[in-house]
């Protein structure tokens, strides 16, 4: 940010911390040290010096490399980059920062003063915006609450930042990631381990890699092949994993109480004719008391209203604390802000587009169920194709990932892989493409892991 007031305004700042951050680094002179404390949270951008900034960014690219953090090393690299024009002026700047640093070992403290300035900053700057936005003539009501909420969510988040990065504090935050990737895959005997979510289906987590931040997942079928079961399943198998983690389902097809019986169905192993008529034997209460018992607790929030746009799920997600993973049935039935004068296509091209932001402003990923075109009922070999995808090509485009799922058994009852279903990975913008095979237990509307034999 620029030192000048912002139209009148003292931006805060404090920066003495800043120059003892540097200090600290100056003061140390080891290979990791003290910068190891606080490279994980500061970043360059939240220096409200510009020389600070640099000097930082410096310090960050040789802590990556490696390097021995020394004075002169610093010093040495700043000159390269023109920071300093010559030695005498590098000297004087460390000489000046470390004074300004009684006790490297305070650098956790002067860290966290520097952030907490840089977010009021961008609160501030947030503000400005929102003004603009709900002052001009052109932007509706909608958009500018959406900026406003956005704006917000981001400095809450701590992601405020969205313009250009240096690539080595990006660099540092992957290899870091990896390298805790390696150790647990070490400790877990050599055998991978998934970074995402695990959806509870081991065919399906091996060609995804789990459920992954900000991913756009499109779950597709012809009706009756289970979508939304298989969704239903993903999401308790995931709240029960990830207990810390809140698990939101938007049902625009079925009402809170549909999707609940389904839940209870194929937790306590009750067949849906069962939850319909009421006719349960005496021994199934034992397993319907206990799923109830399990599905109370779990940290899942179900919202039902018939008609929404993705702004107003999106507002209604950023309210919620720790989102793990959102689930949306069905793309179809989502509505646009915008007035298309019936183009369709058009409408669900932008519901789409906004569904992938939505992700990775949210940072996790949102599995959205789809219609498929009746298309593949004409045809001799009726697995659905990605041109099957109904209303718009955009669909296919903006995925991450696109499943659908077909059972060979709904077409012809005489099958005898009657239990068989098969998800079929089309799109995978992180991994392989291809079928992974589960199970369907279909008078309990659930899906599970099984070893076929075909017949």
């Amino acid at each position: 940010m620029s030192a000048a007031d912002f139209e009148g305004i003292n931006l805060p700042c404090n920066i003495g911390a800043e120059k003892s951050v540097l200090g600290c680094v100056f003061a140390d002179n080891s290979r990791k040290g003290v910068l190891s404390e606080v490279i994980g949270s500061l970043r360059a951008e939240h220096f409200y010096v510009e020389l600070h900034a640099s000097i930082y960014g410096v310090m960050s690219r040789l802590y990556l490399a490696g390097s021995r953090l020394d004075t002169l090393v610093i010093l040495n690299e700043c000159i390269k980059e023109g920071i300093f024009e010559n030695e005498e002026e590098a000297a004087s700047r460390a000489k000046e920062f470390l004074d300004a640093a009684p006790s490297y070992s305070a650098i956790t403290a002067y860290a966290k003063i520097v952030i907490e300035k840089y977010m009021l900053r961008s609160l501030i700057l947030a503000a400005n915006d929102i003004i603009k936005s709900a002052s001009s003539e052109t932007d509706g009501a909608d958009k500018a609450l959406d900026l406003a909420e956005h704006k917000i969510y981001d400095i809450r988040a701590g992601e405020e930042d969205r313009s250009l990065t240096h690539i080595s504090g990006i660099v540092f935050e992957r290899i870091k990631d990896l390298t805790e990737l390696a150790k647990e895959s070490a400790r877990n005997n050599g055998k991978p381990v998934l970074k995402g979510f695990e959806t509870g289906f081991s065919e399906v987590d091996k060609k995804l890699f789990g459920l992954n931040a900000s991913d756009l997942l499109i779950l597709a079928a012809r009706p009756g092949m289970g979508k939304t079961s298989f969704a239903m399943n993903i999401a308790v198998n995931v709240s029960k994993k990830y207990r810390d983690r809140t698990v939101c389902v938007f049902s625009l097809e079925m009402s809170k109480e549909q999707l609940v019986a389904r839940m209870i169905s194929s937790e306590a192993l009750l067949s849906s004719e069962s939850m319909k008529t009421g006719i349960i034997s005496n021994d199934k209460w034992s397993s319907i008391t206990e799923a109830a018992d399990v599905l109370s607790q779990l940290p899942i929030y179900i919202d039902d209203t018939p008609v929404c746009s993705v702004t107003s799920v999106k507002s209604k997600l950023r309210r919620i604390k720790g989102l793990g993973l959102v689930v949306i049935d069905y793309l179809q039935l989502m509505t646009s802000v915008n007035d298309y004068h019936g183009n369709r296509v058009a409408e669900i091209s932008e519901i789409t587009r906004d569904l992938k932001v939505l992700a990775k402003e949210l940072n996790v990923p949102v599995i959205v169920l789809s219609q498929l075109a009746r298309g593949a009922e004409k045809r001799e070999d009726k697995r659905p194709l990605l041109s099957d995808l109904r209303d718009s090509g955009s669909i296919e485009q903006d995925a991450d990932i696109v499943m659908f799922l077909y059972r060979d058994s709904y077409y012809d009852p005489t099958n005898p892989n009657r239990e068989l279903c098969e998800c079929n990975i089309a799109k995978n913008r992180h991994g392989e493409t291809g079928v992974a095979k589960i199970g369907w237990k279909g008078e309990y509307t659930k899906f599970v892991n099984v070893e076929f034999k075909q017949a």
